[in-house]
């Protein structure tokens, strides 16, 4: 198995980077770095190709944003809350965000979609997210890369321990990702059972039912 591994880096390696990056693909850069590190890959062509991924993936989000942004919001209600929280940051810090929301787990796909609902210019999101683009490309990879040196430093020889330590990273990754995920459908789900829910009749503790949720005369309560 680790030396399929092996050679899965060697020959799709960049492909992974590429196709991770379309995405929230910290993990995969992180890895890409290491394996850089490791001799599998190149850092330059791990930061480049990282570059390109996660300049078109954002490209993508904020396209359809900007054309379909409405109509998927009406098909998912349940998006409104996270969408009018980016709406908020967006309006305080506009071109910070626009700099750093990669580094923001959670946000790398939804801030491009909220900006391509909104009033920013084309031109000015395209020019700020490729700066963003290249600052979390080389901050990720050569994070990944000096680790690597860290691991080498402690380990010594590490040649019999680079796929461990590779295998080990991707697993942490996915860890964090599949808590992040189930925490996410949580609160989708929760959220979409107040949606659907009826008001509650019941008021504040000791009290009746409020103004707003009293039945009329001839109202049957809910």
């Amino acid at each position: 198995m680790l030396a399929q591994l092996q050679q899965f880096i060697d020959d799709y390696g960049y492909v992974a980077v590429f196709l991770g990056t379309l995405f929230e693909g910290e993990t995969i850069l992180l890895l890409g770095g290491l394996a850089a590190q490791f001799g599998y890959l190149e850092l330059p062509w791990v930061i480049a190709v990282a570059f390109v991924g996660s300049l078109s993936g954002d490209q993508f989000w904020f396209f359809v944003g900007r054309r379909h942004g409405n109509t998927l919001l009406a098909r998912f209600p349940t998006w409104q809350q996270r969408v009018e929280k980016v709406h908020v940051v967006l309006r305080r810090y506009e071109t910070p965000v626009l700099l750093g929301f990669r580094f923001f787990y959670g946000f790398r796909n939804l801030t491009p979609f909220v900006v391509g609902m909104g009033r920013i210019n084309t031109g000015k999101f395209v020019s700020l997210n490729a700066i963003g683009a290249i600052i979390w490309s080389v901050t990720i990879a050569c994070a990944g890369y000096v680790f690597g040196q860290a691991v080498e430093l402690v380990l010594g020889d590490i040649k019999r321990y680079q796929i461990w330590t590779i295998v080990f990273v991707l697993i942490i990754g996915v860890a964090i990702w599949l808590v992040h995920m189930i925490r996410g459908k949580r609160r989708e789900r929760a959220l979409r059972q107040r949606i659907e829910t009826p008001h509650s009749t019941a008021g504040p503790t000791g009290a009746g039912p409020s103004l707003s949720s009293r039945p009329r005369t001839g109202d049957t309560p809910r």
